[in-house]
């Protein structure tokens, strides 16, 4: 009997994580792929959730130092800066492309090749709890078309 009631408090625990989980989808994840020497790349992506949430970091166990930018007109010049977060209104899909919000991907211990994937987790924030996503993207080289992969 006892054990029957620990099983049933797990699973309303269970329950109750995956209530207050967004539902986080992430698609046309993709890098620069890199040449000799060079100690940065970028990530892009689509990303879309079932509630409002964040995107509030990125890591990957492959690149020491993975920080999220922003692109934006100042005046005549484009400046890049780190921002601390990146709105995911529920329903809407956020992309992560050049020239806006991306993935900077720095230090590179050595450069990445194209066809190769780069693993990431990107930590979201929603209803004050966070949740890790992994992707894989894969990186292409600077002249390879973009292709849609839903």
């Amino acid at each position: 009997m006892k054990l029957k009631v620990l099983m049933l408090a797990a699973i309303g625990v269970m329950a109750t994580q995956a209530a207050w989980a967004a539902n986080i989808s992430v698609t046309d994840a993709w890098a620069r792929a890199t040449k000799p020497g060079q100690p940065v790349s970028g990530a892009y992506m689509k990303i879309q959730s079932d509630a409002d949430a964040r995107l509030i970091s990125v890591s990957s166990p492959a690149v020491p130092r993975v920080e999220v930018h922003e692109m934006k007109m100042d005046g005549d010049v484009m400046r890049m800066r780190e921002v601390q977060a990146i709105e995911l209104p529920k329903g809407k899909t956020v992309s992560l492309e050049p020239g806006g919000y991306h993935i900077m991907l720095m230090n590179l211990p050595k450069p990445i090749a194209a066809g190769e994937f780069i693993p990431l987790s990107l930590v979201v924030e929603s209803g004050g709890k966070r949740q890790t996503v992994e992707v894989k993207v894969e990186a292409r080289a600077p002249n390879q078309p973009v292709q849609n992969s839903h």
